[in-house]
């Protein structure tokens, strides 16, 4: 096929794709017991798992958690598919490209303040798993604790199918619309929407649009949930209600299919006969989300200060260290900032977690924009105890600023945030969109102090 009628191809393609995303629809809810069939009658009634599953199905459980794990989180769900999902050859390993895993022992561990322009443009007919590229993280896939930072840029929609034993993945796009097509059904994303895959759930990504960037975290340790509300009340924050589940849609496709699996760090590929994305019906709560950041229920100050960021958090995968995060999902929603006699930028702090930041769009109001600064697509990692906080330009101006109330909604800015140190992989620490001088922002920061006597 000719280069021009490759793009003919791609360019229908990404039209029916977002046809069929935009006329989604969705069950409502996070950690609730979903149930959605596809075909009349194809969810079992009264059992799990019948002498003979309706319509010739087989019925399978899917656990997300061990079974006796307490009921407030044990995770599963139960799937009735065409196939069992044991039906496959066996995987061989096939390469990682520039996907890392836990431990990350290959470079010694930088307490500098680092910072990235986006990912370079990738080469023509990346899908979104060739265009996985890790920065770095922490813990051990093999011990399921701790957690990567991942960045994507594809221009090419997958053929393929992806799972990841080794952990769930939190999906930010920064540009370009996908649409999830995972065993539970069909999720449809644009930028400023996350998308959370639990671990062992296959899915393909196809673009909406010409290109796709953005950010992934994954989480090795305890699936993320909502954090408890505390003395905010009951209210507030990402609201249960807004996160959306999708409905059963299967594929009854025959003929070869590769599905890479995700496993111990390293990919593994076999040939399927059939598609596994093959579920006419499920009921359970261990499935896929999408949600839209720009529903978040800001909280924040009405008196005086800044409020900590963990106001801010979305999600937040617990550690066995209560209120010690595994890592949180924290998001920079549009606000009124109102503080009296208040700093109202982030302040300069040092902190026991590391944060690396991501932008979605416009400014942070921290940060400067623009060429060389903090821009979309790029990141910055200030790790365990390194010193960080507004740079002089953002000080200056928001030290002299006139106090009146101000709307802060030109930018969207995320956070992941973890207990652990983020060791850097070897191509993060030697990436050519590495920035140089990240330190220079915080230079130029005045003497001010005049003693009284």
């Amino acid at each position: 096929m000719s280069d021009g009628a490759t793009a003919r191809r791609s360019a229908t393609e990404r039209e029916e794709a977002r046809k069929i995303a935009e006329g989604l629809e969705h069950l409502s809810g996070f950690g609730n017991e979903h149930s959605s069939e596809a075909v009349p009658g194809a969810l079992p009634v009264g059992r799990n798992s019948p002498q003979r599953a309706p319509l010739g199905l087989y019925a399978e459980q899917l656990s997300g958690s061990a079974f006796t794990e307490p009921r407030a989180v044990n995770r599963r769900s139960w799937l009735y598919r065409i196939r069992p999902s044991a039906a496959h050859p066996a995987f061989t390993r096939t390469g990682n490209g520039a996907l890392r895993s836990a431990p990350f022992t290959q470079t010694v561990p930088d307490p500098n303040r680092l910072r990235w322009n986006p990912l370079p443009d990738p080469a023509e007919g990346t899908d979104f798993l060739a265009g996985l590229w890790t920065l770095g993280g922490n813990g051990d896939v093999t011990q399921r604790t701790g957690m990567a930072v991942h960045l994507y840029h594809a221009n090419a929609s997958m053929r393929r199918v992806f799972s990841d034993a080794d952990g769930e993945l939190l999906i930010v796009p920064e540009r370009g619309g996908l649409l999830l097509r995972t065993e539970f059904g069909l999720l449809h994303l644009e930028p400023g929407h996350i998308a959370l895959i639990p671990r062992g759930v296959r899915f393909r990504v196809e673009l909406l649009d010409e290109t796709a960037r953005g950010y992934v975290c994954e989480n090795y340790g305890a699936p993320f949930q909502l954090p408890d509300l505390g003395p905010i009340g009951a209210n507030g924050l990402a609201n249960a209600r807004d996160f959306r589940a999708p409905v059963a849609a299967y594929e009854d496709v025959e003929g070869p299919v590769e599905v890479v699996n995700k496993y111990c760090g390293n990919l593994w590929t076999a040939t399927y006969d059939h598609s596994p994305l093959d579920v006419v019906a499920w009921h359970g709560n261990h499935v896929p989300y999408a949600y839209d950041l720009r529903r978040f229920n800001v909280m924040g100050t009405i008196s005086y200060d800044h409020p900590d960021p963990s106001i801010f958090t979305v999600l937040t995968s617990p550690s066995d260290t209560p209120g010690l995060a595994g890592v949180d999902f924290v998001v920079f929603a549009p606000r009124w900032l109102v503080g009296e006699d208040t700093f109202r930028p982030p302040y300069f702090h040092r902190n026991v977690m590391s944060e690396y930041m991501g932008l979605i769009e416009g400014a942070y109001d921290a940060k400067t924009a623009g060429e060389g600064g903090f821009v979309p697509g790029g990141g910055s990692l200030h790790t365990m105890m390194s010193a960080h906080g507004p740079d002089r330009e953002t000080f200056d101006r928001a030290s002299a600023a006139e106090l009146k109330p101000q709307k802060i909604d030109d930018g969207l800015a995320f956070m992941f945030e973890t207990r652990w140190p983020v060791s850097l992989t070897p191509q993060a620490a030697r990436a050519e969109h590495l920035q140089q001088g990240y330190d220079d922002v915080w230079q130029g920061l005045e003497r001010h102090f005049r003693p009284l006597h």
